[in-house]
């Protein structure tokens, strides 16, 4: 039996009516869908193409059931929709968005009038609704957008704290170029991409053919693989339910064109050279995994080649924003950092308890990775721990609650 389930506010008139709670994908569909139109607010990563392979290979697996909010005007009518998923760990019932770590930005689907005018009202009686459920404890809710297409995101009128990390972006001006994007390539670039240009049948583009990615990913896998042994560092890719995800969303052909993951390659006639994993959405393009070949030519530095090639590729389709995830080299190409925020909203007493220990250790994180003392410190013990134990812990996650 599909479980749906809803509670109507009374306190007062709200534009936000009524909140139902689905805990199936293939019930959700067709609400979920409908907020992905033009006239609603999403992001790439929350796309039900993207979401729902993650939450069947990945989230499952990790005891992870859905757990989505759909909100409804006094119509009816969805004005939003909160792509979460739940699980108990140490007693506690925690909600977070689906896609984990393999999405950059977590949001809500909206609908964008709503989204421009919401209140704080709104979104307390949306958590009054949710308490009353009694069905979670807390929301953990990371690296949310301000907001997004000049769009508020009505989260953030709730209460909520800076993420432990940031995200460098470039905005596009109108009237931009392709080459006015890259800040003055340096002579040792330009006599590196000449390298690369000399190799037989070198070429960059955007695999199209099932085939062509299947190829494309087998090649990533065994690489990236091999990257992450040299460096004694745990490979997530090698997570069959992982690869299952990435394969699928690289296959999913979404309605108005494109893959919901795609794949970008620099190749020559002889090896792959490069690849970069892109979501996108006809406004602003988000990269997420990569790696570059293991032959001599990775002296060319093909990744930084291969980032000018996906800029110049969507500058000339009219984008208007773009990132490279948190790293700070990409900052070559990134002049700005996207403002996010977390949320740590409790919907119970025990709720309460645990937003507060979680808030206290994202503070130290932060603390951990903005001071350079400490990040030297954090560094060496990881190294010492890796060394010993053959085993990666992901920085500032030595605190993990």
């Amino acid at each position: 039996m599909i479980a749906i389930e809803s509670h109507a506010a009374r306190a007062q008139p709200a534009r936000i009516a009524a909140v139902d709670v689905v805990h199936d994908l293939d019930a959700a569909e067709t609400i979920w869908r409908s907020l992905e139109r033009s006239n609603h607010s999403i992001t790439p990563f929350q796309r039900f193409d993207f979401l729902a392979p993650w939450q069947r290979d990945v989230g499952e697996r990790a005891g992870l059931s859905p757990f989505i909010v759909v909100m409804r005007d006094g119509d009816g009518q969805p004005r939003g929709l909160l792509p979460l998923a739940l699980q108990t760990a140490l007693g506690v019932r925690r909600a977070s968005f689906m896609g984990g770590e393999h999405a950059t930005f977590n949001m809500g689907l909206w609908d964008r009038e709503f989204a421009a005018g919401a209140t704080k009202a709104d979104l307390n009686a949306v958590i009054a609704m949710l308490a009353k459920r009694d069905e979670g404890d807390v929301l953990v809710l990371r690296q949310q957008p301000a907001q997004w297409r000049d769009v508020q995101n009505p989260l953030a009128l709730l209460p909520h704290e800076p993420p432990v990390f940031n995200c460098p972006k470039r905005t596009i001006e109108p009237g931009a170029t392709a080459a006015s994007l890259i800040d003055n390539p340096s002579r040792r670039m330009k006599l590196k991409q000449r390298k690369l240009l000399e190799l037989t049948g070198y070429r960059y583009h955007v695999a199209s053919a099932d085939a062509d990615i299947a190829r494309l990913l087998d090649w990533f896998f065994r690489v990236k693989s091999e990257r992450l042994a040299e460096r004694k560092l745990s490979n997530v890719f090698a997570e069959r339910a992982v690869e299952t995800f990435i394969r699928t969303a690289c296959t999913t052909k979404l309605p108005h064109g494109g893959r919901a993951i795609e794949i970008h390659a620099l190749e020559s006639d002889e090896e792959v050279i490069a690849i970069f994993a892109v979501v996108a959405d006809g406004h602003r393009f988000s990269t997420m995994f990569n790696t570059y070949t293991l032959s001599g030519n990775a002296k060319f530095s093909p990744g930084l080649l291969l980032m000018q090639e996906i800029i110049h590729h969507f500058a000339g389709r009219h984008y208007r924003d773009f990132d490279f995830g948190s790293h700070e080299y990409k900052r070559l190409f990134c002049n700005d950092d996207e403002p996010l925020f977390d949320s740590f909203i409790p919907l119970t007493r025990l709720g309460r308890q645990a937003a507060g220990v979680m808030s206290a250790v994202a503070r130290t994180k932060r603390l951990v990775e903005h001071h350079p003392k400490l990040r030297g410190v954090a560094q060496h013990l990881r190294k010492v721990l890796l060394d010993k134990a053959f085993c990666a812990i992901p920085l500032v996650s030595l605190l993990q609650v």
